[in-house]
């Protein structure tokens, strides 16, 4: 385990997060932070108050200020608002900047050593805000995208063919939304090409499943959004790193050339290890595939170019 690890954040998703870090016992300590007097020290003092039940003795701590946090190994931002009626996309946009541009300006100042992962939406262009006020190189800011959208896709597979979901190796890039590409060519069941096993129009409805993974929850829950599978995924990342376990995940990494593109977050094959990013893995597309992917990197450009920083 790492000595600190700060979650940004005591909704939701800032919350299972941290309670899964504590479970997992990926830290010493896991310190939420969340503006909102008495959410976070609440929450933090339930959580330490399972420890004698769940075996684990990672310290859990609530604040609403950053002088705990100081000397974070890795901080996860999950901050941020959701959209209300009348709220443009472009006022989200700016609103959730000004909260993300705040939390990294605090973590400059007190852990300027620490790994980022951004969870907050919108993803890619909050991971930009994230990199920009931090001055961190690429390696330790790191987007929580691909690894939610890939489970997804993968658990709609396992329940169309009734198998384990261990069996299935799959990887969802691109951008955070709606122009996710899911890899069908890499797509498989304990090695077996998802086409030899499932026909083209049924595949396709499951990979439009995926990208509308999130908005099929919010439509059940109307007042919330997801925050069992975020958090799972920001935590595999978590886990990844302390225990430097040169992982392949798909994850949203400032491009530097790579797939032909520079100057942009978006959903890639990332090595995560005890540096954070290690590598950017650059595999081979289909024709379309990489049609796709260069669309999304457009629809990732286009809300960066009204960002007000």
């Amino acid at each position: 385990m790492v000595n600190k690890i700060t979650v940004v954040g005591a909704g939701n998703v800032g919350a299972t997060t941290a309670q899964r870090i504590a479970e997992k016992s990926l830290g010493r300590t896991v310190v939420m932070v969340d503006v909102v007097e008495g959410i976070p020290q609440g929450k933090g003092l339930d959580q330490w108050e399972s420890a004698p039940v769940e075996g684990f003795d990672t310290r859990v701590i609530g604040t609403n200020g950053y002088e705990e946090t100081a000397g974070s190994d890795i901080v996860v931002i999950t901050a941020g608002i959701a959209r209300k009626p009348g709220m443009t996309r472009d006022d989200l946009l700016n609103t959730n900047a000004g909260i993300v541009k705040s939390v990294a300006e605090q973590i400059k100042a007190t852990s300027p050593k620490a790994i980022v992962i951004v969870v907050s939406n919108p993803l890619d262009v909050m991971c930009h805000v994230a990199k920009a006020v931090t001055g961190f190189p690429r390696e330790r800011v790191i987007g929580m995208a691909g690894v939610l959208d890939t489970a997804r896709y993968r658990s709609f597979i396992a329940e169309a063919l009734d198998v384990s979901v261990r069996d299935i190796q799959a990887m969802v890039l691109g951008g955070h939304g709606d122009t996710m590409v899911p890899l069908v060519s890499y797509t498989t069941i304990s090695g077996i090409p998802i086409r030899q096993l499932m026909g083209e129009s049924q595949l396709a409805a499951i990979v439009q499943r995926a990208r509308d993974g999130g908005a099929e929850i919010v439509k059940y829950l109307k007042t919330g959004s997801a925050y069992y599978a975020p958090s799972s995924g920001a935590v595999e990342m978590v886990d990844a790193i302390v225990h430097d376990r040169k992982r392949i995940l798909p994850c949203a990494a400032w491009l530097e050339g790579e797939y032909g593109m520079s100057g942009l977050f978006l959903g890639v094959p990332c090595k995560l290890g005890k540096n954070g990013l290690e590598k950017v893995l650059e595999i081979e597309l289909t024709a379309d595939e990489r049609a796709a992917l260069e669309r999304s990197a457009q629809a990732v450009r286009e809300p960066m170019s009204v960002l007000s920083l």
